[in-house]
């Protein structure tokens, strides 16, 4: 049996109301092709993450790898960050970029949000 490498749905935001929340009440930041709006947690939760992708993106084809490139970046640098509650929404700029150039920019919004531990 081959290991399966995905998110497991207690580390996804999935209801309106919890994205509704993060947007009102959370702190936003931009980059080129990504926006983050997050709420940090205590310490002793785990990070959570929410994707949205509009339509503005292109067709589903489109849509649904830039959603599982962000998870797969979410995922695997999930140790590095702290506790909190993400939701990222690609921009235009995000399309067509390889897995590297999106991890870059992922980890650059979290540098700049404050939201990688210290020893990172």
């Amino acid at each position: 049996m081959s290991a399966r490498f995905t998110l497991p749905s207690s580390l996804r935001i999935q209801h309106r109301r919890d994205f509704t929340r993060l947007k009102q009440s959370g702190s936003r930041r931009t980059r080129q092709g990504l926006v983050l709006n997050w709420v940090e947690l205590p310490a002793d939760s785990k990070p959570r993450l929410g994707l949205i992708t509009t339509r503005k993106l292109g067709p589903a084809v489109v849509r649904n790898r830039c959603r599982r490139l962000l998870r797969e970046a979410f995922r695997l640098n999930r140790p590095l960050l702290r506790p909190a509650e993400l939701v990222l929404v690609a921009r235009g700029a995000l399309v067509g970029k390889s897995f590297a150039a999106v991890q870059a920019e992922y980890l650059a919004l979290l540098r700049d949000a404050g939201l990688l531990n210290s020893q990172s």
